[in-house]
């Protein structure tokens, strides 16, 4: 962990590894769970609830004024209109729900429309990712960065597939068409808040997604930021939270990469 943790950042990673905590003890008993449909493979589940409940409850008594944007609970609006968390309480939710280790908590912070703090919680591997606004990014006690390479033929990338009920699905097949010919491998973990993480550590060189909300992906624009890497939308712009799309990666490899995955078509 950074030595200079603010007590902010304090609330949130003691908020992530509560939440944590109790899904954990849900993790590996699906069968025993009670879920419910939200949508087609999108999946909302007790264990779910219980984490944002914790989470809730826990930044609230911290910080009582500040407001919420949630998955399951939505906007909560505070007294303080400054600041405002996004979360949300599982993130990878259909992999949580099939015994597979890749979930996580995932919190941001907005401080007058600006992310300033996120904190990324996998409660399967114990891994805590962190970052404050010009503070560097950790996981658990070590400073991590972007990886340094800088062509797509080196490149180990990470994506979004857009699964049943979700539109995209050409647009999603053409980009592999492209890229699977450019790149060393692609990768899909299923989820966002990690993607972005394990871009942040250098485990991926790049990541893209379509059609996030912005609990998916707060938290971890500011980590993969403060590692240094660059994190847009899909037109290189700083909407990412209101346009549902992101790319995130070094500032030469998000470079190469945006052509083949801008909303304007898949480079050939």
């Amino acid at each position: 962990m950074a030595l200079n943790v603010s007590p902010t950042l304090n609330v949130m990673i003691t908020a992530a590894r509560k939440a944590g905590r109790s899904l954990i003890r849900d993790f590996g008993e699906v069968e025993q769970l009670q879920v419910s449909v939200k949508g087609p493979a999108n999946f909302v589940s007790i264990a779910d609830t219980k984490a944002e409940e914790i989470i809730f409850r826990e930044l609230t008594k911290a910080r009582p004024g500040y407001g919420f944007l949630m998955e399951e609970r939505g906007f909560v609006e505070g007294a303080d209109s400054t600041h405002r968390w996004l979360v949300d309480p599982l993130d990878g939710t259909t992999n949580f729900l099939h015994s597979n280790p890749l979930f996580a908590v995932s919190i941001g912070l907005e401080r007058e429309g600006q992310l300033v703090a996120g904190v990324i919680y996998n409660p399967a591997t114990d891994e805590l990712f962190t970052a404050e606004k010009g503070k560097g990014a950790y996981m658990n006690d070590r400073r991590i960065r972007v990886a340094a390479r800088k062509t797509l033929a080196d490149a180990l990338l990470t994506t979004g597939i857009p699964h049943r009920g979700r539109d995209g699905h050409q647009r999603f097949l053409a980009e592999m068409e492209v890229l699977m010919r450019e790149v060393a491998g692609i990768r899909r973990t299923g989820s966002a808040a990690l993607d972005l993480s394990y871009v942040a550590a250098g485990r991926f060189d790049g990541y893209w997604e379509r059609n996030l909300k912005p609990w998916d992906m707060a938290a971890g624009i500011v980590i993969a930021r403060e590692a240094g890497g660059l994190a847009t939308d899909l037109e290189g712009t700083d909407k990412m939270l209101e346009s549902g799309d992101i790319i995130a990666a070094n500032i030469q490899m998000h470079k190469a990469l945006l052509p083949f995955v801008t909303n304007k078509g898949a480079k050939r």
